[in-house]
């Protein structure tokens, strides 16, 4: 209101005082600001992007909305960048690499083959 006439309605949600968007130096440092204000620890905006597009995957988001969400003309790209495998996602790798190191080594999902590499 104090800009008056010299304000930009850009339909952005976080702007400066004349309504123009924030760019991405401007977002981290108001991000910080408020973060340290409130006590809470540094996390860089791009992992708070990634854990929000994350998370609203893993509770039932569709792809389109989310690429929306993010601003993303191609919901492939939300998914390759933002969207992180959930740790239950990661768990048969990782049996899988424990294997080598144990007698017993997963072959694929449910079954298991022990016994030395070679015979």
């Amino acid at each position: 209101m104090a800009a008056g006439q010299g304000y930009e309605d850009s339909g952005y949600v976080l702007v400066d005082a004349r309504g123009r968007a924030l760019n991405g130096r401007q977002l981290r440092e108001r991000a910080y600001k408020v973060m340290d204000r409130s006590g809470l620890r540094r996390v860089r905006l791009y992992d708070a992007r990634a854990s929000c597009l994350t998370y609203l995957a893993y509770h039932g988001v569709p792809d389109h909305l989310l690429a929306r969400w993010a601003g993303h003309a191609n919901a492939r790209t939300t998914k390759r960048w933002y969207v992180k495998p959930d740790v239950d996602d990661l768990r048969p790798a990782a049996d899988t690499w424990g294997g080598l190191a144990s007698d017993c080594a997963p072959v694929h999902e449910g079954n298991v083959r022990c016994g030395s590499v070679n015979g």
